[in-house]
């Protein structure tokens, strides 16, 4: 997995082979995801309704600490310039309807970095943050991780808007809780615009489940989209398997966590659950064939 992005970059832009990479980038991405911008002395310019100046400095900031010749850097200016051209194409109206919280594993690939978290789960390994479902036209289910420089670029301050959406994230956490008093068996799936992650940052829902629990219980969330709340019918190594089979967006985490009313934590990483499994001898007995025409 890449490096996460870090905070602010304040670059100075006064380096040829910096200023070159950047342009390499920019020109990557314009061919490969076919976005439409025009080269500057400062930057480009998105060519659109308005055209949108980006300077280098934003460029820097948009790729975070990864290599402008990297993949990495490519998919980051992408999801930047992406979120910056719908910004500019939303009112203050319908940015402030369509906000939403995310909660993203620190190290997470599409974490922004720290200027993005707004408010940071007690437990070191969970942040919440700002994103906004239907930005995208192709994609209006999505709600996407929006990083702070694009809001800063656009001039625009999510600060009021922000109380609507931890209530929106209580509402959720309640449906959530409803839905899982039903059949405590299933395993936990996404509420409204909420993914599985985001519903453990609400207090509601945590109360819940470490109430029925004696005040702490364990999951695996090994994706965006599932919580495993019994982890005694599940494979020791599930959860690390899931974990590295899923792309990088759609990760959880890698590990089980602890949940308590206040935290979400990630257990200490050690032992080998893969291990210990395929250690185990196969059983002799027979009781799971059944009489079919083929086995």
């Amino acid at each position: 997995m890449s490096t996460p992005v870090g905070g602010p970059v304040n670059v100075s832009i006064d380096g040829l082979e910096y200023i070159t990479a950047l342009r390499r980038c920019t020109l990557a991405v314009s061919v490969i995801h076919e976005v439409d911008m025009m080269p500057t002395d400062d930057g480009i310019v998105l060519v659109g309704v308005p055209d949108i100046p980006v300077s280098f400095d934003q460029l820097a900031e948009a790729i975070g600490g990864a290599d402008p010749a990297d993949s990495v850097a490519q998919d980051r200016l992408h999801r930047w310039l992406r979120a910056r051209r719908a910004i500019a194409d939303k009112s203050l109206d319908e940015l402030a309807e369509t906000i939403r919280p995310v909660a993203l594993p620190i190290g997470h690939e599409l974490h922004p970095g720290p200027r993005w978290v707004r408010q940071p789960v007690l437990g070191g390994s969970l942040d919440l943050g700002i994103g906004f479902v239907g930005l995208l036209p192709d994609q209006p289910e999505l709600v996407f991780v929006t990083p702070p420089s694009v809001l800063s670029a656009a001039g625009i301050d999510p600060t009021p808007w922000w109380r609507g959406a931890l209530e929106y994230l209580e509402n959720m956490g309640a449906l959530a809780t409803t839905r899982w008093r039903r059949d405590p068996r299933v395993p936990l799936r996404p509420m409204g615009d909420c993914d599985v992650l985001t519903l453990l940052a609400s207090r509601v829902l945590r109360g819940a489940l470490c109430a029925d629990a004696g005040g702490m219980r364990a999951i695996a969330a090994p994706v965006r989209t599932r919580g495993w709340l019994d982890l005694s019918r599940i494979d020791a190594a599930f959860a690390l398997t899931a974990a590295a089979i899923a792309d990088d967006e759609s990760r959880g985490f890698p590990r089980p966590i602890l949940l308590t009313v206040d935290e979400v934590s990630m257990v200490a990483e050690g032992g080998r659950p893969a291990e210990i499994v395929l250690r185990d001898p196969a059983s002799d007995e027979k009781v799971w064939l059944r009489d079919v025409l083929y086995h």
